[in-house]
C-alpha cells in the first residue's frame, strides 16, 4: 500500500465506522455527556460517566468539527458532553471527580490530575469551535491549577512521603506538554510556549538512548530506580506517543537534535517492543527481564498500535524513509488483523498475547472516544496536508 492508499482507509474507517458508532450509541440524549462503556454493537453496559472519557469526547467532536469538517452535528454533540461537565465534573474546590452517575452526582475521585486534564482540554476545543469565551477562561484556570496538582500531589489528596523521593513521572510532562500547546496555538500567550520549552526538556531527561526508547519513571535528583519494577517499566506505546508529541512541540520549538531523538524513539520503542512471536505490541516491558507488577504486559491493547499507526506515518511524511513505510505495514497489517470490527464498527480493545480477542467491548472506563479517531484524524491530516500522493510527496 503507499501512503496515499493508508490515507483512503483511515479516512474510511474514520467516517463510516469509528465517529457514527460513537455518535449513534455514546451520547446520553437524555442526561447529557456520554457513555463510554458500550459493548460491541454498542449497547451500554455502564451507564457512569467517566470524566477523563467525557473530556476526551468532547474533544474529539470540537476537533473533528474544527479541523475535518463543520458539521453542525458534531459541533452539537461537544455541547451536550460540555454542558455536562460544567454543570457536574468539580467539586466545591474546583478538584474533577473521576467519575460520576448517569445523572450527574459525583461518584468517586481518583488522586491523580488525568480527568481534569481532559476537562481542560475538552473546554479548551470547544470554545475554539463554538467561541465561548466562559469555556476558554475556564480551560485556562483549570490549566494552572493543573500545574499546580502536578508539582504538588498533596493538593490531591496524593501526599509524597520522603522516602518515595524526587521522581519525574512521563505522563506528568506529556499531559502539560499537550495543554500547553493547544493554548499556544489558540491564544499565541508566549507563557505557554515557555511551558512547551520547559516540558521539551523534562521530557528529554526520561530518553534512553542505548535501548532509544522513553522510559516512564526516572530520578530527578540523579537516584537510579532500576531496583524499582517501576524504575524498569516500559510502555512502548506510551513512548511512541511521547515521540510523536515531542515532534508537534519541536514544530512550535524547533531543534534539529530533538527531532532526530523523538524519530528514533519512535524505532527503539518499536524494535523493543515488538512482540516478535506473535506479532503486535506488547503493553510493558522490564528492561532486565524480570517480571513486571502488571498482569497485562503481554496483551496486545487498541491504543499502543493507534498510537504507532499515527507515528509512523509522522515520521514517514517527514523523511520520507523507507523503513517508516515498512513498520507501518507491519503495524497496520496487525491492526486491522485483529482491532477493527467489520461487523458493528469501531475497533475492539483488548487481545491476549496471541491476538485471541480478550473482550467483546468497545469501550469502557479507560477506552473511550479518543485515541483511535485522534490517530485517524491526525494520520489523515499528516498525509494529505503535506501533499504526499502515491508515496510521493507532490510537487
Amino acid at each position: 500500500m503507499t501512503l496515499q492508499d493508508y490515507a483512503i482507509r483511515y479516512r474510511r474507517d474514520l467516517l463510516e465506522s469509528v465517529v457514527p458508532f460513537w455518535f449513534n450509541h455514546a451520547i446520553d440524549r437524555e442526561y447529557g455527556g456520554y457513555f463510554s462503556c458500550l459493548d460491541r454493537d454498542g449497547s451500554v453496559y455502564d451507564s457512569r460517566k467517566y470524566v477523563w472519557l467525557q473530556g476526551r469526547a468532547v474533544w474529539m467532536f470540537a476537533r473533528l468539527y474544527n479541523e475535518l469538517e463543520a458539521r453542525p452535528e458534531w459541533l452539537e454533540a461537544a455541547r451536550r458532553g460540555v454542558e455536562f461537565l460544567r454543570r457536574y465534573a468539580r467539586d466545591p474546590q474546583g478538584r474533577v471527580y473521576f467519575s460520576l452517575t448517569r445523572a450527574g452526582e459525583p461518584f468517586a475521585f481518583q488522586r491523580k490530575p488525568y480527568a481534569a486534564v481532559f476537562y481542560q482540554m475538552g473546554l479548551l476545543e470547544y470554545a475554539r469551535a463554538s467561541g465561548d469565551q466562559e469555556c476558554l477562561h475556564e480551560a485556562i484556570e483549570v490549566f494552572w491549577k493543573l500545574i499546580d496538582w502536578i508539582a504538588d500531589p498533596g493538593l490531591l489528596d496524593r501526599p509524597r512521603f520522603a522516602s518515595h523521593g524526587a521522581v519525574g513521572n512521563l505522563a506528568d510532562r506529556l499531559v502539560v506538554g499537550m495543554m500547553a500547546l493547544d493554548l499556544a496555538r489558540f491564544t499565541n500567550d508566549p507563557r505557554y510556549d515557555a511551558v512547551i520549552r520547559d516540558t521539551i526538556t523534562g521530557v528529554a531527561r526520561h530518553y534512553d538512548a542505548a535501548r532509544r526508547i522513553f522510559v516512564e519513571n526516572i530520578g530527578l535528583d540523579g537516584r537510579d530506580l532500576s531496583a524499582l519494577p517501576e524504575g524498569r517499566m516500559f510502555n512502548p506505546g506510551h513512548s511512541i506517543e511521547c515521540a510523536w508529541i515531542m515532534l508537534q512541540m519541536l514544530d512550535r520549538v524547533p531543534d534539529r537534535e530533538l527531532s532526530h531523538m523523538a524519530l528514533e524513539a519512535i524505532a527503539g520503542s518499536l524494535d523493543l517492543g515488538w512482540d516478535h512471536e506473535y506479532g503486535g505490541i506488547l503493553y510493558f516491558v522490564d528492561l532486565a527481564g524480570k517480571p513486571t507488577l502488571q498482569l497485562e504486559s503481554t496483551m496486545k491493547l487498541w491504543w499502543p498500535h493507534a498510537e504507532a499507526i499515527y507515528a509512523l506515518v509522522l515520521a514517514y511524511t517527514r523523511s520520507g524513509e523507507a523503513r517508516w513505510l515498512e513498520w507501518l505495514e507491519r503495524v497496520d497489517g496487525y491492526t486491522y488483523g485483529h482491532f477493527v470490527d467489520p461487523e458493528y464498527g469501531e475497533w475492539f480493545g483488548y487481545c491476549d498475547r496471541q491476538g485471541n480477542l480478550a473482550l467483546s467491548s468497545k469501550g469502557g472506563n479507560y477506552k473511550g472516544f479518543f485515541h483511535v479517531p485522534r490517530a485517524l484524524l491526525f494520520s489523515v491530516q499528516a498525509i494529505e496536508l503535506t501533499g504526499w500522493q502515491g508515496g510521493r510527496m507532490a510537487g
